[in-house]
Order: C-alpha cells, then structure tokens, then sequence
C-alpha cells in the first residue's frame, strides 16, 4: 500500500500504477462510500477512449495563424 496526503481542498492523488490497472483517467467519475472505517471509491463513469489519432486532442488559447504566414517576413529587412 502506497501512503497518500489529502490537501487543503480535501483532494488526494490516487497512484499511477491503479489509475492504469482501472483504466481512470482524466474526466473519469467515481463515487465514494464509507465501509466501517475505511473509504471505497468505485468507478461510475469513465470517458470514451482516446482516438488513436490524437487529431483534435490540443487546445490553444492563442489564436490560429494562417497557413500560409511566412516568419521570415517578420525580420527587418533595413539592416544596411
């Protein structure tokens, strides 16, 4: 068993190694019980999986630059 702290926000981190084995991940739903004197998380809802593709997966609040934007039109040409 591996030891765990609780923040200030009452959040613990649950290990690597059993966020894999049960397949939780990011957006997974569990749901907590109290069973004499420990705790039982069970898994409610787990998301769709990962496309392979990962097409769509990174988000960016910087807006889009053109296609066909070219860097090299930012350097100062009057250097003489």
């Amino acid at each position: 068993m591996q030891p765990t702290s609780v923040t200030s926000k009452g959040q613990i981190t649950i290990p690597k190694h059993i966020r894999q084995q049960l397949g939780i991940r990011k957006g997974s739903k569990l749901e907590a019980s109290i069973v004499g004197n420990h705790i039982e998380l069970y898994i409610s809802n787990t998301p769709s999986d990962i496309t392979s593709t990962g097409f769509a997966m990174l988000k960016s609040k910087r807006t889009a630059v053109p296609t066909d934007f070219d860097p090299a039109s930012l350097l100062n040409n009057d250097r003489a």
